[in-house]
């Protein structure tokens, strides 16, 4: 196998990681339905498990678009 073919493998992964973790945070399902839904506002504090749910989605979205970059740098 060569590297792009790891590449893209840690390319799905990472694609059907960070769609966990998008799903885990909306209001109606997953997570965000345990806490009682919509507060009213737009803007609110992240607090424990959802905080830190929010910086795991930042940084599979970081490593996600880095190794489409590298894909496409090496194909």
């Amino acid at each position: 196998m060569q590297l792009t073919d790891y590449l893209s493998v840690a390319q799905i992964i990472l694609s059907i990681a960070m769609i966990a973790a998008i799903i885990l945070q909306s209001k109606s399902a997953g997570l965000g339905g345990l806490t009682g839904g919509d507060t009213g506002g737009v803007f609110r504090a992240r607090r424990g498990v959802e905080r830190t749910l929010f910086f795991i989605t930042i940084g599979l979205a970081a490593a996600f678009f880095l190794i489409a970059i590298l894909n496409v740098i090496l194909s």
